[in-house]
C-alpha cells in the first residue's frame, strides 16, 4: 500500500550539498519564471495581482513541504481562472476563500481515503476537452485588454459568452497603441525561446511592455491604473460564514477540489515519466489540500501542480521539495522588493502573457488528433466537454462528459461477450499456453484479456521491461474493444519501448482495436509485419528481431 509519507523526507535520508546548490539555481529559475505568470492568473481570476504571488508562496511552499512528489511545482494555474472570476463576482472574496477551505479539506480527505488512483477513471477524451475549453475561456477573456477595448458603464462580462457578446459589440473603440504593445509583447514570446531558453520570454515581454509605455508616453492602461498594488507580506484573514455560506458554496468547492486533484496528479505523471521515479497519490492529495487551504487563509486563490513550472524545475536541476520551498522564498523576497513595479506593467502586456499561456495548454494537436483518430463516441465526449466548457462552465462540462462518457462505456461493455483482468497468461491447460512454447533470449510476453478502455488503459504502462529486453510481445486474442485513452497508453508504451531500442509485436489484434490502431496511425508507427495472426508467429518474429 502507497506509504502517506511526504516525498520530503524521504530524499533528505541520501542529500547532499551538491544537490542542494541545483534546487537553489532551480527554485530561482522557476520563481523568475513564476512571478509574471502569477500576476497574470491573478488578474483573469478577478482579483488583485500581489494575490497571486500569494498564493504561489504559501501554497507552493507547503505543496513541495508535504507533497508526494520530488519535483512539482505548484501555484496559480491558468484551470482555475474562470472559475475563481465567477466566483468572485457573485460571491465575493470571502465566498472565494471560503469555497478554496472546503476544497482543501475535501482533498485531504480523498488523500486519507486513498482515493489518488480514482482519478484514471476521468477519461482522456473529458480532460482533453475541458482543458481546451478552458484555454479558449482565458482568451477570450484577455481580448478585451489586448484591444484596449472599453466598455459601457454596467457592461456584464462574468460569462464567458457575455465577454465574447462585449468584444464584438464594442470592437470599434479600439486603442492602436494598446495593440501595438500587446503585439509585440506576444511577438517576444514567441520569438525569445528560439533566442534564450533560460529566461523566460513572459520576463522579457513584461521589461520591453512597461519601457514602450514609459518612454514613449503611451495611453495604455497598466495593472496600476486598475489595482492597487501592495508589497505587504500575506497575513491570515478567517471570513464569517454560515451553514447556509457553505451549502451554497459546496459545488464550487467540489469543482475546485476535483480540478485540482485531475491537475496534479496529471503533473505528477509527467514528472515522473522525466525523472524515472514514482509520486505518491494520495500524499499529494494531502498536500494538495494543505496548500490550498493555508493559500485560502492568507489571501490567496486556489493553487494546483504548474506542469510548466514543474517541467522548468526538472530541465534546470531540481530534483527534490527543496527546489519548490526555495522558489516560494525567492517570491518573498520580490514581493517586498520588486512588488511597486508591478503597477507599471500593461495590460496588453498581462493579455499577451495569457494567450501564450491559453495557447501552451490548449493542447490543439492532441485534439485535432483525437478528432481524427478516436473511435466516435470518444470523438462526441471530446467535441461535447469543450463546447459545454466555452459556452456554460466547467462543472456542466464535467458532469454532462462523464455522464456521456460512462453510458457509452456501459453500450460498449455490453457488446463485449467476454470481460476478464488483465493477466500475464502461464496456463498448461491452454494449448496456446506461453509453457508450451519456446520463448526466444530477451523477448518478454504479456496478454491482455478483456476490454482496453480508460479505466484500465493505465495498466498497460505497468509492463515490466527487464534491462535486457529486446522484444515486447503483447498477446491480445481476447482484447474486443480499445477506446482513445487505451490507445493513448499504448502510444506511451510504444515510445517508451522506442527509446530503449525494444521492438513491440502484437499477436491475434482484433478487428475493432485493429480499425483503431489504423486510424490512428499506430499500425504504421511499428510496421504492419510486427502484426502476428498467431502467438507462434509473434514468437518467431521476435526470433527474427534477435538477428
Amino acid at each position: 500500500m502507497e506509504k502517506l509519507k511526504p516525498k520530503l523526507f524521504s530524499v533528505m535520508k541520501t542529500y547532499s550539498a551538491a544537490q542542494f546548490g541545483k534546487d537553489v539555481v532551480a527554485g530561482i529559475i522557476v520563481a523568475i519564471i513564476a512571478l509574471p505568470l502569477s500576476i497574470a492568473l491573478a488578474l483573469a481570476s478577478g482579483v488583485g495581482p500581489e494575490q497571486g504571488i500569494y498564493t504561489a508562496i504559501v501554497a507552493g511552499f507547503l505543496i513541495s513541504f508535504f507533497g508526494g512528489s520530488r519535483v512539482q511545482i505548484a501555484g496559480p494555474t491558468a484551470a482555475f481562472a474562470t472559475i475563481v472570476a465567477g466566483i468572485v463576482a457573485q460571491k465575493g472574496m470571502d465566498g472565494l476563500i471560503l469555497a478554496t477551505v472546503l476544497a482543501g479539506i475535501i482533498l485531504i480527505v480523498m488523500g486519507f481515503l486513498r482515493l489518488g488512483s480514482l482519478i484514471k477513471f476521468i477519461p482522456f477524451t473529458i480532460t482533453t476537452g475541458f482543458t481546451a475549453g478552458i484555454a479558449v475561456t482565458i482568451a477570450i477573456g484577455q481580448v478585451k485588454d489586448f484591444l484596449g477595448l472599453t466598455y459601457p458603464a454596467g457592461t456584464v462580462t462574468i460569462e464567458t459568452m457575455e465577454k465574447l457578446k462585449a468584444v464584438i459589440e464594442n470592437i470599434g473603440t479600439i486603442n492602436v497603441q494598446a495593440l501595438l504593445v500587446g503585439a509585440v509583447c506576444l511577438a517576444i514570446q514567441i520569438v525569445w525561446p528560439y533566442i534564450n531558453k533560460k529566461i523566460p520570454g513572459s520576463l522579457i515581454a513584461v521589461i520591453v511592455g512597461i519601457l514602450m509605455v514609459q518612454l514613449l508616453h503611451m495611453n495604455v492602461n497598466t495593472i496600476g491604473d486598475l489595482y492597487e498594488i501592495s508589497n505587504k507580506l500575506p497575513s491570515l484573514h478567517i471570513p464569517a460564514f454560515s451553514l447556509q455560506d457553505i451549502g451554497d458554496i459546496l459545488p464550487d468547492a467540489f469543482t475546485i477540489a476535483i480540478l485540482a486533484a485531475i491537475e496534479s496528479l496529471l503533473s505528477c505523471v509527467v514528472a515522473d515519466s522525466m525523472i524515472n521515479s514514482k509520486h505518491r497519490s494520495n500524499m499529494e492529495l494531502i498536500a494538495q489540500g494543505i496548500g490550498n487551504v493555508g493559500s485560502a487563509l492568507f489571501g490567496g486563490i486556489p493553487a494546483t501542480g504548474a506542469i510548466a513550472r514543474t517541467a522548468a524545475n526538472i530541465k534546470n536541476g531540481g530534483r527534490t521539495p527543496i527546489a519548490g520551498m526555495v522558489h516560494s522564498v525567492t517570491l518573498v523576497l520580490i514581493l517586498v522588493i520588486l512588488m511597486p513595479y508591478a503597477a507599471l506593467i500593461p495590460m496588453p502586456c498581462i493579455a499577451a502573457i495569457l494567450f501564450m499561456v491559453a495557447y501552451n495548454m490548449c493542447g490543439w494537436r492532441t485534439f485535432v488528433n483525437l478528432c481524427k483518430s478516436a473511435p466516435k463516441s470518444d470523438i462526441l465526449v471530446l467535441v461535447l466537454t469543450f463546447v459545454l466548457t466555452v459556452v456554460f462552465d466547467l462543472v456542466v462540462a464535467i458532469e454532462v462528459g462523464l455522464v456521456l462518457a460512462a453510458m457509452l462505456f456501459m453500450k460498449r461493455m455490453s457488446d463485449v461477450t467476454e470481460v476478464e483482468g488483465w493477466t500475464y497468461v502461464d496456463d498448461e491447460d491452454d494449448p496456446d499456453s506461453i509453457s508450451l512454447r519456446v520463448v526466444p533470449e530477451h523477448t518478454l510476453v504479456y496478454e491482455v484479456s478483456g476490454p482496453m478502455f480508460f479505466g484500465a488503459a493505465d495498466k498497460i504502462l505497468k509492463i515490466t521491461l527487464n534491462e535486457d529486453t529486446k522484444c515486447l510481445v503483447i498477446r491480445m486474442r481476447s482484447v474486443n474493444a480499445i477506446d482513445a485513452t487505451a490507445m493513448h497508453s499504448l502510444e506511451q508504451l510504444h515510445d517508451m519501448c522506442v527509446k530503449r531500442g525494444i521492438q513491440i509485436v502484437l499477436s491475434h489484434v482484433n478487428t475493432q482495436p485493429k480499425l483503431v490502431m489504423d486510424k490512428a496511425g499506430f499500425t504504421k508507427k511499428i510496421g504492419e509485419e510486427n502484426f502476428c495472426a498467431h502467438i507462434d508467429d509473434a514468437l518467431a518474429r521476435a526470433n527474427e528481431t534477435m538477428n
